[in-house]
């Protein structure tokens, strides 16, 4: 199969391009050169999109400006990437005769649905929440699902949605979060309700390859198997440690010798039931497997993950997310 991926110099861009390259036939675009890159230039480009598609039977479309970016893009920029250049993705693929196409979306797009009032229970985040971006970043990628699911309708284009939960492996972006806990502690904890391996979003693009012609049009949460059920909402937001404590009785122990601490409290949990179902997705990574990383004394990401590394988003000093 030949195979379009679309910011292939970029974090999970490489990842498609280095495991996907070892079975198939990999064209890499980018507006960045990289050793994962053979065509320089824009998604929102027609006449480089119309080139890169040539030939291709499938389109893996990771380019994307992230929230990173909301501080230093501006709105229009936004529009540019995301929606524009998603756009001319699917109408060139489409006059093309691509036969599947994977869009990679975010949580984020879920927005302000994520936080529960206060006094409330956990959010419980399936796909069937609706979205209620918070900003441009979100609008964008929720504005290019659409148009994945109408250019699916009036063209027959398979498409699947991956929104995808956090796994850059950069530093939180809040100050008080990288300053109240270690680096690690922090996305360890992540992998109970909001974070996703790097090897597993890959694994999650190929079973969306496979099952695009079956499935036709479908969004998909992907994020690390929560090991939380409905009855334990309630007691999230506010009595966290103890709920992971009856789950987990190994993680108090292993935490206090490694100085971490878990959050007070945990306020969404994202589900990925329907993508392991829809999909025959198997994700490897989650909780479970990162305590018993630790307690051997090994690295709790996957050997992709540590591959791949850091990039950063900005190449001048933005904090986290400076080009490294």
């Amino acid at each position: 199969m030949r195979i379009l991926v679309t910011g292939s110099s970029g974090h999970l861009g490489e990842a498609l391009v280095r495991v996907l390259g070892a079975e198939h036939d990999v064209v890499g675009l980018d507006v960045l050169a990289s050793p994962h890159t053979s065509v320089v230039g824009s998604v929102a480009d027609r006449a480089v999109v119309r080139q890169a598609v040539q030939g291709v039977d499938a389109v893996l479309h990771a380019a994307t400006l992230h929230k990173p970016h909301v501080g230093s893009h501006g709105r229009q920029a936004f529009v540019d990437t995301n929606v524009t250049g998603t756009l001319t993705l699917l109408e060139e693929s489409v006059t093309a005769g691509v036969g599947r196409f994977v869009f990679t979306s975010t949580t984020s797009t879920f927005g302000r649905a994520l936080a529960p009032a206060p006094g409330e229970p956990a959010a419980w985040i399936t796909e069937d929440v609706v979205p209620v971006p918070r900003n441009v970043y979100g609008v964008t990628k929720t504005a290019a699902e659409d148009l994945c699911e109408l250019v699916h309708r009036d063209h027959g284009l398979p498409v699947v949605v991956l929104r995808t939960s956090r796994f850059f492996p950069e530093g939180d972006d809040r100050d008080d979060a990288r300053a109240a806990y270690p680096d690690a502690n922090l996305k360890v904890n992540e992998l109970l309700y909001r974070r996703v391996d790097l090897a597993d979003v890959v694994d999650a693009h190929r079973a969306a390859l496979d099952r695009a012609p079956a499935i036709g049009f479908g969004r998909y949460v992907v994020s690390a198997t929560t090991p939380f059920t409905r009855d334990d909402l309630a007691d999230l937001p506010t009595e966290a440690p103890a709920v992971v404590e009856r789950l987990f009785p190994d993680a108090a122990p292993l935490y206090a010798r490694l100085g971490w601490r878990m959050f007070p409290g945990i306020e969404r949990v994202y589900v990925n039931a329907r993508a392991r179902s829809d999909l025959g997705w198997a994700p490897r990574h989650d909780f479970r497997r990162a305590l018993d990383a630790l307690a051997a004394g090994e690295d709790p990401r996957s050997p992709l993950a540590v591959a791949v590394g850091a990039k950063g988003y900005h190449a001048t000093s933005t904090g986290p997310y400076t080009v490294r």
